[in-house]
């Protein structure tokens, strides 16, 4: 097991240095930040240690911070230092799933004892999910890319075999169809999961200081660069760097960017020293690179240099059969996330959602589901609304009846008995309606390939 570790964030220095200094006598290993930008490079879902952080921050303040890491990984703990004025929102924070807070001021020991049980919990949630993965549990691939269709089985797949090697990977995909979510998957069940994570947007980055933002430089390297600093590359030494969008990459930097994954060593502007890089490359592209490779706008060395190992991750087009329960899943995480009871979810709005088409995928998919748990009125264009006379009741019913039929293959993992059982049907009756709605292939889990009840 790595070592645990804290991560204090507070933006006042004279305190975070002082806690710090006393968080270390007491034996603590401690990480500082003097703002919440960069603590999530520095996490994954295997993230060993518990987040001190102030809820008062310019820029990224404390609850948003508690969001994003729940977001990541909602058992990792968080605890809250406070002001006198800020109780009501710390015991809010509570109840959103902070582990637990403080308020100034407060003594050494105190905080400590607070930080050693939370250690301890967060010991105890690591150990289980190893004891889970050496018994064959689903892993957490499961709850972070859920579908039964065998295109996401076979996605999954993919990531373990190649999370697990140091393959600088090419990951492709629509737009919202979760290329970062497979990115981050990598990386934490990767050996580099305790190491830094960091996330590039290729297309944001301003150009003439995309350089500098990527390699670092000297001082004086250019006018206003007073003092050295370190490029992303190098702040993300020992961990993995994801090229989000890489397509958007500068064609006269993608000389540079070769260069840096075939020798893995960068220079600084304004320096002519070599520093050696140990990390992994993921980058990821929605557009065709090929094309871009033919069109002249990308270099077709990066292209094969690059893919090493490649993932394609599905649109939701190419697995409808997911959609009824991955949204049944959105609905349950939105209403945790605001903090509202479980919404039952009626079947004309599942029927809703399993016809439409999802361009945005599941980025567009989680937004219906939190409209719908916030409650807020849809308008004509919403997806979940059916408009009178845009279909013939015929095609409705046999919409709702597959939607159904799906989910509940889905729910049980493959299995037809309890399906059949649960629907009231014969057997002989959902054979017939899956060949009728194509579901006999695409709807069964491989890991059930004993069952009697299944077709092959």
């Amino acid at each position: 097991m790595s070592e645990q570790r804290v991560f204090l964030v507070d933006d006042e220095e004279e305190l975070r240095r002082s806690t710090a200094q006393a968080l270390e006598l007491f034996g603590l290993p401690v990480v500082t930040f003097s703002n919440a930008d960069h603590v999530l490079e520095l996490m994954g879902y295997g993230f060993d240690g518990v987040v001190v952080t102030d809820i008062r921050m310019p820029g990224t303040d404390g609850m948003t911070l508690l969001h994003r890491i729940r977001d990541l990984d909602s058992e990792i703990p968080v605890i809250l230092v406070t002001g006198h004025g800020d109780v009501q929102l710390a015991v809010k924070a509570m109840r959103e799933g902070a582990y637990d807070f403080l308020e100034k001021p407060f003594t050494p020991q105190h905080l400590a004892g607070v930080i050693r049980r939370a250690m301890d919990r967060r010991g105890l949630v690591l150990e289980n999910r190893r004891l889970r993965a050496v018994a064959g549990k689903r892993d957490d691939l499961e709850a972070r890319l859920p579908g039964r269709t065998q295109v996401m089985v076979d996605l999954r797949y993919r990531i373990r075999a190649i999370g697990a090697t140091d393959a600088d990977t090419l990951i492709i995909g629509d737009t919202g169809a979760g290329k970062e979510v497979v990115a981050r998957a990598l990386h934490d069940i990767s050996p580099r999961a305790n190491r830094p994570f960091i996330a590039i947007n290729c297309a944001a980055l301003p150009e003439n200081l995309i350089e500098s933002e990527l390699f670092g430089h000297e001082a004086g390297a250019f006018p206003g660069a007073i003092r050295a600093r370190f490029g992303k590359f190098e702040h993300g030494r020992g961990g993995t760097i994801l090229l989000d969008e890489i397509g958007s990459l500068p064609f006269d930097l993608q000389a540079k960017f070769l260069r840096v994954l075939q020798e893995r060593v960068i220079t600084r502007l304004g320096s002519n020293e070599l520093v050696p890089l140990d990390v992994r490359f993921i980058a990821t592209s929605k557009v065709d690179l090929e094309a871009e490779v033919a069109a002249g706008r990308f270099r077709a060395d990066l292209l094969y240099r690059l893919n090493v190992a490649t993932i394609h991750v599905p649109s939701l087009e190419q697995r409808r059969a997911d959609i009824p329960l991955l949204f049944l899943q959105l609905v349950r995480e939105a209403a945790a996330r605001y903090g509202r009871e479980d919404a039952e979810v009626p079947p004309d709005v599942i029927s809703a959602v399993a016809q439409r088409e999802w361009p945005g995928n599941v980025r567009e998919l989680r937004n219906a589901a939190d409209r719908f748990v916030l409650g807020l009125d849809a308008g004509p264009g919403d997806p979940l609304i059916i408009r009178e006379g845009s279909e013939r009741l015929s095609d409705k019913v046999a919409a709702f009846e597959r939607s159904v039929i799906a989910s509940a293959i889905a729910a049980h993992g493959g299995a037809l008995r309890p399906v059949y059982e649960m629907l009231g049907i014969s057997r002989k009756t959902l054979y017939e309606k899956m060949q009728k709605y194509e579901l006999d292939k695409k709807m069964l889990s491989p890991e059930q390939s004993g069952s009697e009840d299944r077709e092959s």
